[in-house]
């Protein structure tokens, strides 16, 4: 009976083990963090991606794009507050992660932009999306879905939802 029980203990360590390794990446010398994204409501066309990008090596790289088959195009977007206005455009050059640095990508600042949703994000979900790495190269992640609304500060990207206290120009995208 203890080697049955000693046999469980040890598959549900391998299973826990193997969950918590699932959400961690890594591309040349870029270490991957907890990517993940919010739940949309059924007509939304855009969506957030969040992650920690931690540059392990000894020179820069820069994450120069994506792909994702939920979505017509990926882009990476800042979030800036301009004179009471929260703007949002793309960085043309990409995001660069310096050597030694972490960079967070988080609601109401530098994210990823999934454009042109092909369907709805249900919470729970895993959303496969493919980072290009200029030095690294490509790695496919998978967000985990939180529900609409998680994890920040900002109101929810996926559906442009307007706040009282903050206006929104939509006219960077």
């Amino acid at each position: 009976m203890r080697i049955l029980q000693f046999v469980f203990a040890a598959a549900l360590t391998l299973v826990a083990f193997v969950g918590a390794q699932a959400h961690s990446y890594r591309v040349g010398e870029i270490q991957i963090g907890h990517p993940w994204t919010r739940a949309t409501p059924p007509a939304a066309k855009v969506a957030g991606a969040f992650m920690s990008f931690t540059n392990e090596g000894g020179a820069a790289d820069r994450l120069v794009g994506g792909s994702s088959p939920i979505a017509e195009k990926v882009e990476i977007h800042t979030m800036e507050m301009t004179g009471g206005v929260m703007k949002m455009r793309p960085l043309a050059d990409g995001l660069e992660v310096a050597a030694g640095a972490k960079v967070e990508l988080a609601p109401g600042g530098i994210h990823i932009m999934l454009i042109g949703l092909k369907q709805p994000i249900a919470e729970g979900d895993k959303v496969p999306l493919t980072l290009t790495f200029e030095k690294g190269g490509d790695i496919e992640v998978e967000l985990a879905a939180d529900k609409m609304g998680a994890g920040g500060k900002a109101q929810d990207h996926g559906s442009h939802g307007h706040g009282e206290s903050k206006k929104t120009d939509h006219s960077t995208h």
